[in-house]
């Protein structure tokens, strides 16, 4: 139970009407009920605030006013974040570690573990303290997974993979398999063998069923910060910059270097061997085919700056009636010209 004016503060915000008010959690504005405190980011959803349950509400400064206390906040969404966050907020209690994980004597554990049954630690891993891993983890030979980190069920981890501080890993994430890598002897595919790491640093989260694969020499390396969404493939030598947003189903191939706070919207494909520059935003199902300068947005495939794109796909419907008006166009200048053709003619 937290008063509305401790929220406030918490979030930076400014309390508008009774600050002792008591929450005691939060929901969204049409679930939210007595005691509960909900958001309004968009001004379109202001006509809600009057038919709301909930005993407060977070809304942008252009409200004047209400019939229930607000608090006033630069950016409402990310306020509400904050204390959803907050009373989300569990104390850490470790589990300790089942009997039934296979864990190697060479391997080093850290304090405070949970570590569930038909978790496999390899030869000479490293486990920080605080560590969650749940059923069906795999880490193999070498690996070292952070302090705070949790990894969810039937996460893969090959060796020698480092895994940063408070790192996520979703179901079914792989980490270190093997790079697409072959070179053709003849008719014959012969795999080059990858032999790099992977390196997640730290507050990194991968979602479900998604893959980074290890490098073919060196380094695969995914910076602080990034997020990464289900179903995404990462190949081998790839670099993601701090604090880039990776939406569901990209895939970047290999040897790609990836600015700081990229945002890859879903289905975006990403050759290999380019540089994407700081603050890119690339639209849903692109094809990245060149590298891209920093601090722009782009769209389509082959890709293209946003606005250009834009201009584009406004113009496709009307492209039938132009071919139609073109077509016209011609069978007139066609006549004028047989007719000018005949006049020469007769002198």
């Amino acid at each position: 139970m937290k008063k509305l004016k401790e929220l406030a503060g918490f979030v930076g915000g400014a309390v508008i009407g009774d600050g002792e008010v008591e929450i005691s959690g939060v929901a969204s504005i049409d679930e939210a009920q007595s005691g509960q405190i909900t958001f309004i980011a968009n001004s379109k959803y202001l006509r809600k605030l009057s038919e709301t349950r909930a005993s407060a509400v977070i809304v942008p400064k252009e409200v004047t006013s209400a019939d229930k206390p607000l608090i006033y906040a630069a950016n409402p969404q990310l306020a509400f974040v904050k204390i959803l966050n907050l009373f989300l907020a569990k104390l850490y209690q470790p589990k300790g570690i089942d009997p039934n994980a296979q864990i190697s004597p060479t391997a080093q554990l850290g304090k405070d573990l949970t570590i569930y049954p038909y978790v496999y630690i390899g030869d000479r891993c490293q486990i920080e303290d605080r560590a969650t891993l749940y059923p069906g983890v795999y880490v193999g030979e070498d690996s070292v997974i952070g302090e705070d980190s949790v990894l969810h069920p039937n996460v893969s981890v090959y060796s020698g993979s480092v895994i940063g501080k408070r790192a996520i890993l979703h179901s079914g994430v792989v980490i270190g398999a093997d790079g697409f890598g072959f070179v053709k002897d003849g008719k014959t595919n012969v795999k080059i063998p990858q032999v790099g790491i992977v390196i997640i640093e730290d507050d990194v989260e991968v979602g479900a069923n998604s893959t980074i694969d290890r490098a073919a020499l060196g380094q695969t390396i995914i910076r602080r910060g990034v997020k990464i969404d289900n179903l995404v493939q990462v190949a081998h030598n790839v670099e993601i910059g701090e604090d880039s947003i990776i939406v569901a189903q990209v895939g970047i191939a290999g040897s790609t270097k990836i600015g700081k706070n990229v945002i890859l919207a879903g289905q975006v494909g990403v050759v290999g061997h380019i540089e994407i520059g700081d603050n890119v935003q690339v639209g849903a199902q692109s094809g990245v085919g060149q590298s891209l300068p920093a601090d722009q947005a782009f769209s389509g495939s082959p890709v293209m700056p946003h606005r250009e794109w834009l201009r584009m796909v406004t113009t496709l419907p009307k492209l039938p009636g132009m071919r139609k008006i073109l077509t016209d166009i011609e069978a007139r200048l066609k006549k004028v010209e047989e007719a000018i053709s005949q006049k020469g003619k007769e002198k």
